[in-house]
């Protein structure tokens, strides 16, 4: 400590131990890390803060902000847009107006293609009633038709974008823009991850790829890179380049890694540690324990036949599709926290030309499954913690393209809520009389995602992070939990 006087006039001696100024500066300062800890530690931020370290963990397992309803999350993603007046949301004024043109009194209406002037296309496939509690479902989908009265079928959501990409950003991310984290990245920051062996958050693409919008939409943004999802598959190598080649003993293996974490901590600390090298770091670390974890979790030859069936694996068209269900459960069995499945290739359930043709073929790949995943979930006890989610980027307008086809409509549309924490055989909001727009208890993405995070313990407002200047969340400013489907 400076031995010199605070005025330069002054002779007196001075002492090296704390003066008043010092004293009561350090006083004052001790008692602001006091409080900023209390407050971290009450907003669950504590963890999250320090995170940024090479040696903390950043998926260590966190409090929620309250008591959960559920603890994970399977989330069927049915890519291309399937059609909510096809599937769950019949309109009598279809049929009875098919073939003409849209009624002036709905007004303009944005689509890519011009098809407002194209006449009305009644449901493609009739509908009926289910369950006790009698919810209409197509005939296009008699499996989920069978699991009526586990549904919650919201009908009234909306988005903002009629372009696939934008709109595959907004259901994954909450912004049309791509470079934000994804759903499950916040929920892998918000909770950590229960088994340390397997990622928090996994994505499985569907093998046709072509994803519109691409990996992004399971990306961190600007979260750190180690809350992105991983990509796995099924079969032996569910990620490649997993196992080291045959030659390499376990032993020469440690040996090598430990030589390289001795050099990736030095490279670390001479770039104040930062997050994307440590992320990276931290991802080679994982795949080495995920070695043993990994082919355990996709080797599916001790499930029953029974269990098998209920997924239709071993029968086409539901095998491939009824695999990655299975996985999806055994996922959250061994502590994944958020788990999201793809169906549909570079064009999927994108039905401009022909919806019967269409929609025949992917409901005929994933009804079974999908009905097979939450009677699977009941039977084990799982889906009382467990949310599913069913539901693409956005629905499919009451006109007609091409003669049987239909275009995009993200401002009316369909989402499908089963499991824990959510009212089973109801159906909430309303499109209008034609499924054009959501009409009654609209429910915009921001509003989904809220009320997912509420599911799961966390408060979509206190859920934040600091990037540029500004506390971001995945609701931006807006959103609010949809409490009419809370059990």
């Amino acid at each position: 400590m400076s031995t010199y006087p605070e005025n330069a006039n002054d002779s007196r001696p001075v002492s090296s131990g704390l003066n008043r100024r010092q004293f009561l500066s350090n006083v004052g300062g001790g008692i602001g890390a006091i409080a900023l800890a209390k407050l971290l530690s009450e907003q669950n931020l504590l963890s999250a803060a320090s995170s940024h370290r090479y040696d903390a963990d950043p998926l260590a397992r966190m409090v929620p902000h309250f008591q959960p309803k559920v603890k994970r999350v399977i989330y069927l993603f049915m890519h291309g847009g399937p059609s909510h007046v096809d599937l769950f949301d019949p309109k009598p004024d279809l049929i009875k107006y098919a073939g003409m043109p849209l009624p002036d009194s709905f007004g303009s209406i944005m689509t890519r293609r011009k098809v407002a002037q194209n006449p009305l296309l009644p449901p493609v496939m009739p509908f009926r009633r289910h369950g006790q509690s009698g919810i209409p479902i197509s005939d296009f989908l008699p499996h989920m038709a069978s699991v009526a009265d586990e549904l919650c079928v919201m009908r009234s959501c909306h988005g903002d974008s009629v372009n696939h990409p934008q709109s595959v950003y907004q259901m994954n991310t909450g912004s049309i823009l791509m470079g934000r984290p994804s759903l499950g990245s916040w929920v892998s920051y918000g909770l950590g991850s229960e088994n340390q062996d397997m990622p928090a958050f996994v994505v499985m693409p569907d093998p046709e790829g072509g994803l519109k919008g691409g990996p992004p939409a399971w990306g961190s943004g600007y979260l750190p890179a180690s809350y992105q999802g991983t990509t796995m598959r099924p079969g032996a190598n569910p990620i490649l380049n997993l196992k080291p080649p045959a030659q390499i003993s376990d032993s020469q293996q440690q040996s090598t890694l430990g030589l390289i974490d001795k050099l990736n901590t030095a490279h670390l600390e001479s770039r104040d540690y930062d997050d994307s090298l440590a992320a990276r770091v931290r991802s080679y670390e994982l795949a080495y324990r995920m070695q043993s974890a990994a082919p355990d979790l996709v080797d599916i030859s001790s499930e029953t036949e029974a269990t098998r069936k209920l997924y239709g694996i071993g029968e086409e068209p539901t095998d491939e599709f009824g695999t990655r269900c299975l996985l999806a459960r055994r996922m959250i069995e061994r502590g994944v926290r958020f788990v999201q499945l793809y169906s549909g290739g570079t064009l999927g359930w994108d039905a401009h030309k022909d919806v019967k043709e269409n929609h025949t073929r992917y409901c005929a790949k994933t009804d079974k499954p999908v009905a097979g995943l939450i009677q699977d979930l009941k039977l084990r006890g799982l889906l009382d913690d467990t949310l599913v989610i069913w539901g693409g980027e956005f629905g499919r307008m009451p006109m007609s393209e091409q003669g049987t086809g239909r275009d995009h409509n993200p401002w009316g549309y369909t989402v499908v809520f089963a499991g824990g924490g959510v009212r089973g055989g109801m159906t909430y909001g309303e499109t209008d009389a034609i499924g054009l727009r959501a009409e009654t208890d609209p429910i915009h993405v921001h509003d989904l995602h809220a009320t997912i995070l509420h599911l799961l313990g966390l408060d979509h407002e206190k859920l934040t992070y600091f990037h540029n200047g500004r506390e971001e969340r995945l609701t931006d400013v807006a959103g609010n939990v949809v409490r009419g489907i809370l059990a």
